[in-house]
Order: C-alpha cells, then sequence, then structure tokens
C-alpha cells in the first residue's frame, strides 16, 4: 500500500509504495457458512436465533499485529532476500520497503518493525533498518522524554561523541474547528510543517529562523469561502454539461419570484432594462458585465427546465432579428449568441434552430465566457499571471465538456489563493509563486481537491498564527555517523495516535510518544 495511509510509517517513508506485513484472519462468514445452511430449517421450525447468527455471520476482523519474534524473523528473511552478497538472489530485483505491524507484547512495547534496501546506482548496498515504540498517551508534559534522555536512547546503539540534533512541527492553520465541544467539519486544510536545528527543549516553538511550508488542501463548497457565490454559479454551470453529457438534469430551486421567461420577456424589447437592475453580490463581480453576461446571470438563477432555456433564449433572438434591441457585446465574447448579436448589428443574422440540446449548448457557452472573464479579472488585476500562462485554462478550441473541467480547474485555484489571502493574508510574491505552482499542476494533472499544494514561507509571516497554539505533531531527531554507520533516533508527539492497530487511552491533552530507530548497514556488517 501507499506509505502515506499509515501516519507513524510516513514519517520515515514518505509518499511510497510499501510491502505491509500483518497476521490474516479469516472471515467469519466462511467459519459458520456451513452452520448457516444447516440451521436455517431449524430456525424455521423453532424460531431460533436467525437474526442473531446473521448479524455474526456478516463480521469481519481486521488483520492482527504479529509478535516481536515472530516480526523480527519476516524482516531477516528480508533482509537475506536482499542481500547481492547471495547468489541465489544476485539478480532479484530490488523489492519495496517492509513493515511489519507489532503488537507491543514486548518490554520496549514495539509497534513496527522495517527494513528498507539502500541503492547506489541501482546496486544495493546495504539496508535501513527501522524499530518504532510507543509509550502510550499522557496528560503530563513532565513525564515526556528530555532531549538528554533521547542522547542516552540514541548512544545504547552508537557511541560516536558528535551527534546532531533537529526539531520538526506541523500546526494547523486553517480547517475544522472547535465552537462550545462540538467539531465543525471542513473538508479544507492548511497546515505549516516548520523544521529547525539546535533544539533546546522538548516541545519547544519553533524559531523564525525555521524552514516553514503550508500544506494547502481546499475543496470548494465551503460556506465560509469569500468564493462562495462563484461556487454556486459554477454549480449550475456544471449541472448544464452533466445534462448534456447523461441526458438527465437535476434542476435547483430557483431563487427568483418571477418565472425565467417572464424575467427575460420583461426586457426583451428594451436592454436597457437588463442593464440597470442589480444582479448579484459577489466576491469578483464586475462593472462592465455585457448583455450576454447579464441575460446568463438571470437564466441561471431562473430557469428550471429545458424548456425554459429555450423559450427565453427564443425571446431574445426574436428580438435580435426584428432589430429591436441592439445590446452591447465585448469585443471578444466567443459564445453562440455574442455571434448572433455581431450579425444582427447589420441585419444578417444566421438562421437558428432552437431546439434538441442547441439552447442548452448556447447556455453553456455563455457561462463559461462569463466565468471565464470573471477569473481572468481578478487574475491579472492582482497581478497574479499574465493571459500567455492561462491560454490552456481559456482555450475554445476544445469541446464544450472539456472547457467545463478546465474552468472547474481554474475555479479550484481562485478558491485556494483567496482562501489563502484572506485568512492567512499570505504577501503578493507568496499568493503569484502559489498561483504559478496550481497553474503548471493542473495543466498536466486531473481535478483533485483532495491534492495538497505544498508552499515555502517564512515563519514571520504567520508568527501569529501558531506562536500560541499546541502543535498536533511535534518532533525531534538526534544523528551520528555517516553514510553506511548513521543511527538516526527520534521522538514524535502527536495529539492523536500515529499507530492506528493499538488502542491508547486519551485525555483533555493527549500526546503520544513515539521512538524511531534508523540503523544503517553494509550487508557485511549484519
Amino acid at each position: 500500500m501507499s506509505s502515506d495511509r499509515i501516519s507513524a510509517v510516513n514519517l520515515y517513508s514518505g509518499n511510497q509504495n510499501i510491502f505491509v506485513c500483518e497476521q490474516a484472519v479469516r472471515k467469519i462468514e466462511a467459519d459458520f457458512q456451513q452452520k448457516l445452511e444447516t440451521s436455517n430449517g431449524a430456525d424455521e421450525e423453532d424460531g431460533g436465533g436467525g437474526d442473531d447468527d446473521a448479524n455474526v455471520l456478516h463480521t469481519s476482523v481486521e488483520p492482527q499485529p504479529l509478535t516481536i519474534m515472530k516480526a523480527r524473523k519476516l524482516v531477516s528473511w528480508y533482509t537475506l532476500s536482499q542481500n547481492p552478497s547471495m547468489s541465489a538472489v544476485e539478480s532479484s530485483p530490488a523489492l519495496h520497503p517492509l513493515w511489519v505491524r507489532c503488537d507491543m507484547s514486548d518490554p520496549a512495547g514495539t509497534t513496527w518493525l522495517g527494513a528498507e534496501t539502500v541503492r547506489v546506482t541501482n546496486k544495493i548496498t546495504g539496508m535501513k533498518l527501522y524499530s518504532i515504540t510507543c509509550k502510550g498517551s499522557t496528560a503530563d508534559k513532565e513525564s515526556l522524554m528530555t532531549i538528554e534522555d533521547l542522547k542516552q536512547e540514541h548512544k545504547k546503539r552508537h557511541h560516536s561523541s558528535s551527534v546532531g540534533i533537529k526539531g520538526c512541527a506541523r500546526f494547523n492553520l486553517f480547517g475544522s474547528t472547535v465552537v462550545e465541544n462540538t467539531t465543525i467539519e471542513s473538508h479544507s486544510s492548511v497546515t505549516v510543517d516548520f523544521k529547525w536545528s539546535h533544539v533546546e527543549s522538548i516541545l519547544e516553538i519553533p524559531p523564525l529562523s525555521s524552514t516553514a511550508t503550508l500544506n494547502i488542501k481546499i475543496a470548494s463548497g465551503d460556506m465560509r469561502s469569500p468564493m462562495f457565490e462563484m461556487y454556486k454559479e459554477l454549480e449550475f454551470l456544471q449541472t448544464l454539461a452533466e445534462g448534456l453529457r447523461t441526458g438527465e438534469t437535476e434542476w435547483m430551486e430557483s431563487p427568483e419570484s418571477m418565472s425565467a421567461v417572464s424575467l427575460i420577456n420583461v426586457y426583451s424589447g428594451d436592454e436597457n432594462k437588463l442593464s440597470n437592475t442589480p444582479i448579484f453580490n459577489s466576491f469578483l463581480e464586475r462593472g462592465d458585465l455585457d448583455f450576454v453576461e447579464q441575460l446568463w446571470v438571470r437564466m441561471r438563477n431562473s430557469v428550471t427546465s429545458y424548456q425554459d432555456i429555450g423559450e427565453c433564449l427564443k425571446l431574445v433572438t426574436e428580438a435580435l432579428r426584428h432589430s429591436d434591441i441592439k445590446p452591447w457585446i465585448h469585443r471578444d465574447s466567443s459564445s453562440s449568441l455574442s455571434t448572433l448579436i455581431r450579425q444582427s448589428y447589420h441585419q444578417q443574422m444566421d438562421s437558428v434552430s432552437l431546439t434538441g440540446v442547441t439552447p442548452v449548448n448556447m447556455l453553456l457557452e455563455m457561462g463559461l465566457d462569463k466565468m471565464r472573464k470573471d477569473y481572468i479579472n481578478y487574475l491579472l488585476g492582482e497581478g497574479l499571471t499574465t493571459l500567455n500562462h492561462l491560454c490552456f485554462y481559456l482555450s475554445t478550441e476544445v469541446d464544450l465538456q472539456e472547457q467545463v473541467i478546465r474552468l472547474t480547474k481554474l475555479h479550484h485555484l481562485l478558491e485556494i489563493v483567496v482562501n489563502c489571502s484572506t485568512y492567512l493574508a499570505l504577501p503578493y510574491d507568496r499568493l503569484f509563486l502559489l498561483t504559478q505552482s496550481c497553474l503548471q499542476h493542473y495543466k498536466t494533472s486531473p481535478y483533485d481537491e483532495e491534492y495538497e499544494f505544498k508552499l515555502q514561507i517564512k515563519p514571520a509571516l504567520i508568527s501569529h498564527f501558531y506562536q500560541k497554539e499546541h502543535p498536533v505533531l511535534w518532533g525531534i531527531e538526534v544523528s551520528s555517523g555517516h553514510g553506511p554507520r548513521e543511527v538516526r533516533t527520534s521522538l514524535q508527539l502527536s495529539d492523536t495516535p500515529l499507530v492506528d492497530h493499538v488502542v491508547f487511552e486519551t485525555g483533555k491533552l493527549v500526546y503520544f510518544l513515539e521512538k524511531c530507530l534508523v540503523l544503517c548497514c553494509s550487508f557485511h556488517t549484519l
């Protein structure tokens, strides 16, 4: 599996594929299948516990951890299988790292044993061995190990007098919040990771000299976001696109009291009635909406069927054909309706059949055109990018479905940048770098709200967010030796358990203690 799915292992292996070894337990269904078959007749006759049996039969047991002796044996086999000095495995390919779940039954309280090959130019030259032990939870800071304790633990395996000490910490800056003991869940989160040297005490606040990296994961549709109104607009546009793709549309409830056709009929003889009416209050509201853009806004808020769309557009096209209106539109408007309006200036309108999916296509084009201009207006107005960098997202050469996908990516980019600007008050240079990173990522990657964007920042920019808060993760690492003789010993503290196969007691303020010993050595020394 991917190591990022296991909290404790992810601290050392990062985001890579690993082998996980655990004790397999058969599902109870198989064990009791025969009992179910033989007891059905009896249950029908005597009204026995058929329901109870059924509940038991559909229960399964999760894989279990191994004893330390079995875990060590497996790690030993793995190590032998990767030793290039053994002729039997000389040509075998290197395996993924191995991690074995342990049940904490040994005095040290081991929860994981790990092994990973060391390679130089694709040749295996050594093996890294990992051991993770846990001390459980505590609400007493004084009971935690000290830096001196950690050094002594390190010296049990390595007697070098020269050691290096590094610290790391993670703080939550934005995401789920607790109000009156109730957690308000959020699918968005912004955390910051710190790394620094010369640690002086356990749980010390990261110094301003630390390196800091923001981990940004923003979900669209959060009502707290300044982009929420724009999200609702995008949502309607996506509904239209989905309807064209599947043939089925789930229409949203209209916020307008007047029907769509009546609303359009009001100004079908005078476009000025449309232009002088307030439209909506959006974070990205522009003051230069042309006729087609304003038409989109009102239809978006009022249509509740395909028939509505067709009848509204029929009213407009008839008014254009008879020169009842000569509306103003932007020069670069690219929708089909904009083309008809330009033609109407010269009384040379093409014939258009407003049947089938044509009206929906026309409305979708109107929305795409309008929303692209909204996003361009903000990004260029804030100096966050250039039109050249936006070409991929603004192209009308691809089909409408792909245009919607690219607009959705652009919206997500805006969600990320605007939230970081609004809630973290990041300066221009960081927002510019974040924008370029998002633009580059989405040129080649699919839309994914779970993806974490990374951004380097100076700790001073966010010091007021974290200096009075508790970290969600805090760690220290002692290291000595180099190359094949390097040994690292680390202490990790977390407000939630980093091991999911062991149950820990929890309190109001809980820190989870974990030690990891990393031993790297050449094969001839094993």
